[in-house]
């Protein structure tokens, strides 16, 4: 299967960073892995080692709900995204390599199971524990009848792009891209408006990124040109992105060294 390795991951030339607001999140979204919009309020959820739970907060990271989705297992939730009709969980975590049973979600808007999306990967010939493997994905997002996942691989610092149906069904995943992060990618968001996705990522120093990629959908897997920013936010490992508009963001991190969760609103500016 014939794949693009791109290389350009420097900002663009006319943008600057140009803030951060920083709100404190509740103990109980420590390890927060995703975000997404529910009216006007944010859904957030942990990674592996808590319930099947989503968390309602509001904009100054208050806990609002918590919904406790009994039908479904968290092994390892890794991102939510959704769509004009569903939400879609991706249960992808896979931290060594070993798991067999990657899943994404799909749940109404009421939050009921309307079905499940299995994956796996064509590569991936053998399930023994290594640590860097290239089989791990955190990032998922919707783009049009696609979902869009970016792999967490460990072995190279670079992130294969995977696009499958958002149907129910068993799919065999082949990249159709590969973009050169220099980090650890750990979250998505599309933006339809603009033809924007947003992701974030760490390397093994505890840097963390930010990254653009604009006309995804025009440009086509050939054409994409990688924009990445500098986070100087630490400790810190961001999880969760999810786009306001094409220039601001919420970003969520874990707790790191005893403290608490935090929701970062970041904007871009133009100069």
């Amino acid at each position: 299967m014939r794949f693009l390795l791109l290389l350009l991951f420097l900002p663009l030339k006319g943008i600057t960073q140009l803030s951060f607001d920083t709100i404190k999140m509740p103990k109980s979204v420590d390890e927060t892995s995703g975000l997404e919009l529910f009216d006007d309020y944010l859904i957030t959820h942990n990674d592996s080692g808590d319930k099947p739970k989503l968390y309602i907060i509001n904009q100054k990271g208050k806990k609002i709900m918590e919904i406790e989705l009994n039908q479904l297992k968290n092994k390892d939730w890794e991102d939510i995204a959704r769509d004009s009709e569903n939400y879609y969980i991706a249960d992808t975590g896979n931290n060594y390599g070993t798991r067999e049973d990657l899943k994404i979600y799909i749940l109404g808007h009421d939050f009921f199971l309307q079905g499940i999306i299995s994956i796996r990967y064509e590569a991936q010939t053998t399930f023994y524990r290594e640590p860097r493997n290239e089989f791990d994905a955190e990032a998922l997002t919707v783009v049009g009848d696609q979902l869009i996942l970016f792999s967490k691989n460990r072995k190279t610092l670079k992130s294969e792009i995977y696009s499958f149906p958002k149907i129910a069904g068993d799919y065999v995943l082949t990249p159709k891209a590969l973009i050169d992060s220099d980090a650890l990618i750990t979250a998505a968001d599309y933006y339809n408006e603009k033809d924007l996705i947003a992701l974030t990522g760490y390397d093994f120093k505890g840097d963390q990124f930010f990254y653009i990629i604009r006309n995804f959908v025009k440009n086509g897997y050939d054409e994409i040109k990688l924009e990445r920013y500098p986070i100087p936010i630490k400790p810190a490992q961001i999880e969760a992105v999810k786009i306001i508009d094409e220039d601001e963001f919420w970003l969520s991190s874990e707790s790191e060294d005893n403290g608490k969760p935090r929701l970062f609103r970041f904007k871009l500016k133009s100069e």
